[in-house]
């Protein structure tokens, strides 16, 4: 079914809002479920990874409190940036199905991300590169019998200085721009097959983009770059399954809409056709 057919207008928030919030209204219980699991996660102490003076070498590095890109802007770029552009994309086609399946799909690749990489960082207590100085920031190292650091710094600085693995600034970025990408790759028609690249270029930047917050938490020493590149592959693996749980791929004849938007067409059409031929029964009657 090519957009053309499908008309504008019909399907907007306020007569088809509720109706669709209704259908999923399951879908938003445990997305609301998967955030109180996330919150749990940042309240528990992660695992304390015995660390020795001989595995300092690495962790030495000096300990900056304010990042290149602090996290209270995580949210907006990978989270509020896309949903904008869902909306403006609805001012267009109002079309509540496609912006309600963008937002679900969206805020649950991040939440599911959250997650995976919050209980991979509580389990593994990796120890950021940050560590020694967080642990020690008077610069006097102090040991147990057993080797192990006994730490005098900030309990709560000592606490994320056991967060390195994986990145959770990395697989948020690539989680929600890697949503996005997806998004924009179906909206602008990436693959139609008519071998115009130029909208690859549009398509990729969410991809820079969250690979430079990549490499910002390892120039910032908050993260060694495994911790990056896992968090990278975690964020994009999440997104991609779940913007197909809502849209075709992009290289479909119809990848630029949701399922439920031709679900609900062929609905129309099934009805359409059985009042007609109804109405035909009754004439002929």
């Amino acid at each position: 079914m090519s957009e053309r057919h499908t008309g504008n207008g019909a399907h907007t928030i306020m007569n088809h809002g509720k109706e669709v919030l209704k259908e999923h209204s399951h879908d938003w219980v445990v997305l609301l479920l998967l955030a109180l699991t996330d919150f749990f996660l940042n309240m528990i102490e992660p695992f304390h990874r015995y660390v020795a003076a001989d595995m300092m070498t690495d962790m030495k590095y000096p300990f900056y409190e304010k990042d290149t890109i602090p996290m209270w802007a995580v949210p907006l770029y990978a989270g509020i940036l896309p949903i904008s552009v869902f909306f403006i994309y609805y001012m267009k086609r109002k079309d509540v199905y496609d912006v309600h399946h963008a937002m679900l799909g969206l805020l649950y690749a991040l939440l599911i991300t959250a997650v995976i990489t919050d209980s991979i960082k509580d389990a593994t207590g990796r120890p950021r590169p940050n560590f020694y100085y967080r642990c020690f920031p008077n610069g006097k190292a102090e040991y147990a019998n057993n080797g192990d650091v006994i730490c005098n710094g900030d309990r709560l600085k000592i606490k994320e200085g056991y967060k390195s693995f994986p990145s959770g600034h990395t697989s948020w970025s690539f989680a929600g721009l890697g949503f996005l990408a997806w998004y924009l790759c179906g909206k602008l028609r990436a693959f139609s097959k008519k071998g115009h690249a130029r909208n690859l270029c549009i398509i990729v930047s969410p991809y820079l983009f969250a690979a430079l917050v990549g490499v910002s938490r390892v120039d910032d020493y908050w993260h060694h770059w495994t911790d990056v590149f896992t968090g990278a592959i975690i964020g994009t693996i999440v997104s991609a399954f779940c913007y197909l749980q809502f849209f075709p791929f992009p290289n479909h004849e119809n990848g630029w809409a949701p399922h439920a938007f031709f679900t609900m067409m062929e609905m129309e059409r099934s009805r359409e056709k059985a009042g007609a031929s109804a109405r035909f029964a009754d004439l002929e009657a």
